[in-house]
C-alpha cells in the first residue's frame, strides 16, 4: 500500500450481444436480472444487492468473493436514457477501505439484430489498494456473465 497515491486510469470494453438493445438494457434495469449476472466472481457470490434504477437512484452490492474480505459497491445513477445510455458514479470498498471512485458510461447501439455495448470507466485508484488491470479484468468477467445470462434467457425451455 502506498498512502496518498492516486492512480488515474480509464478503459473501454466493447461487446456484441445477440439480443436487442431493449433486452440488454433490461438486464441492467431489472433488479432480478441484474443480480443473476452482475457478480464478477463465482466464489461467494453476490450477497446483498439493492437496485433503485432511476436518475438519482442508487445501487449497492455487498459480498465476499474470498473468505475474510467483504467488498461493497455504492453507485448513483446520473443519467438514464432508455435503451441508449446509462451513466453512473461508484465507489468500491474492501472491508470498508475505499479502493477507488469511478465514473462509468454504458452505451447501447443497435447492431443488426443484436446490440453493441460500449462500457467506459474513468477511475481514481486510491493508495495502491487496487489496480486498473484488475478492474478491467473484473469488468470483462461481468460482461461475459451478461452474455451467458442473455443466452440462457433466450434458450427455449
Amino acid at each position: 500500500m502506498t498512502e496518498g497515491i492516486v492512480v488515474h486510469a480509464d478503459f473501454t470494453i466493447e461487446r456484441r450481444y445477440d439480443a436487442s438493445p431493449a433486452r440488454v438494457f433490461a438486464a441492467f434495469a431489472d433488479p432480478v436480472a441484474k443480480r443473476r449476472w452482475s457478480a464478477c466472481h463465482d466464489e461467494g457470490g453476490l450477497g446483498e444487492h439493492v437496485l433503485d434504477f432511476r436518475e438519482g437512484g442508487r445501487e449497492t452490492m455487498r459480498g465476499a468473493p474470498a473468505e475474510g474480505s467483504v467488498y461493497a459497491m455504492n453507485a448513483t445513477f446520473h443519467e438514464i436514457v432508455l435503451e441508449q445510455r446509462i451513466i453512473y458514479s461508484y465507489e468500491l470498498l474492501r472491508d470498508d477501505i475505499r479502493l477507488s471512485i469511478s465514473l462509468a458510461t454504458i452505451e447501447f447501439h443497435r447492431d443488426g439484430a443484436g446490440t453493441l455495448l460500449r462500457f467506459t470507466e474513468q477511475a481514481a485508484f486510491l493508495d495502491g489498494h487496487d489496480r486498473p488491470d484488475w478492474r478491467e479484468q473484473g469488468s470483462r468477467i461481468g460482461f461475459d456473465r451478461l452474455a451467458d445470462y442473455l443466452a440462457q434467457e433466450q434458450a427455449p425451455a
